[in-house]
Order: structure tokens, then C-alpha cells, then sequence
């Protein structure tokens, strides 16, 4: 009976407690693995913005990454972006570089060997993946990845955008 009245309680502050507060993100910049740099603001300009942490040591980001890639594709029409910004350390750099080539990728790939930008979107598993609106506010973050993520994932990504109709290949 204590169990009940203890779960009630809890859920009863979760219900008062209402949605969570969204606040902004500031402007980071990021540093792309082509040696140019860009921003948040810029990478906005024209639509919301996945944005994925992974490292090249971390299976379950190298098989979520195949599924990013298609939704960049995919949604690229809409002003959708992803960039995908690795953790590892400045001496595992070439392997990031050897790694996207070898998948023929095309979303953005960030740099982040010290993980400040990481710390600063609460990036603290791998994969981390934040989908960012116009006006820099985090509209979904989700840790971790396992097979039919990738559904979820698509799914927050046309909520994003906008789009209403069936999901098709």
C-alpha cells in the first residue's frame, strides 16, 4: 500500500510539474571535418537540423549513421540538414576522415576531439542525436541506439518539418 502511495505521489509532482521549459541554444560554432567552420545560426537558415555525436569506436553510431545519411537525403528538399559530430580524440582524426569517405556519406561531418561542443548540447552518451528547430530550441535528444531507432527517429524528424502525410521509402 506504501508502493501505491509513493507512485501516486511521484506522478501526481510529474503532473504538475507541465511540459519542460525549452530555452535556446547559444550560436556554437563547429568545425567541419573539410576544414571550414560554421555555425549553428548558419546550419538553421533554412530548416531544423539533426545533429548526431558519435566516435568511430562506437558500433551502434556506425549503424545508426547509414539511417542518418538517408534521412539527409531524404528530407535535404525541405531545408532538413545533419550533421554528425565526432568525439574522438585528435589523434583517432584520420580514422574519422578515412571512415566517412569510405561510406561516401553526405551530411556534415563536425569535429569535436575535446568535447566542448558535446558538454555544451549534454552529450553524454554516444550516439546522442538532438533535432534543433529554426530558432535553436531542442525539440527532441535521444541517447543510445538500437535496431528501430530509426522509425522514432524519422518520425521526430517529419514532426520537425512538418509533414502529415504516410511515411514512404
Amino acid at each position: 500500500m506504501k508502493k501505491i502511495i509513493l507512485i501516486s505521489m511521484v506522478i501526481g509532482t510529474i503532473l504538475k510539474a507541465g511540459p519542460l521549459s525549452v530555452t535556446a541554444l547559444p550560436n556554437l560554432s563547429f568545425k567541419l571535418m573539410s576544414g571550414e567552420s560554421t555555425s549553428l545560426n548558419e546550419l538553421l537558415k533554412d530548416g531544423p537540423v539533426l545533429v548526431d555525436f558519435w566516435a568511430t569506436w562506437c558500433a551502434p553510431c556506425k549503424k545508426e549513421m547509414i539511417h542518418l545519411d538517408k534521412f539527409h537525403k531524404k528530407y535535404e528538399e525541405y531545408g532538413f540538414q545533419v550533421l554528425c559530430i565526432s568525439t574522438d580524440s585528435p589523434k583517432s582524426m584520420s580514422k574519422v576522415k578515412s571512415y566517412i569517405r569510405s561510406k561516401k556519406f553526405k551530411f556534415l561531418v563536425g569535429l569535436d576531439p575535446n568535447q566542448q561542443v558535446a558538454q555544451k548540447m549534454n552529450a553524454l552518451l554516444l550516439p546522442t542525436l538532438l533535432i534543433i528547430n529554426q530558432k535553436r530550441e531542442v525539440v527532441w535528444f535521444h541517447q543510445g541506439y538500437i535496431l528501430g531507432d530509426e522509425i522514432e527517429i524519422e518520425e521526430q524528424i517529419r514532426h520537425a518539418l512538418n509533414i502529415q502525410d504516410e511515411i514512404s521509402e
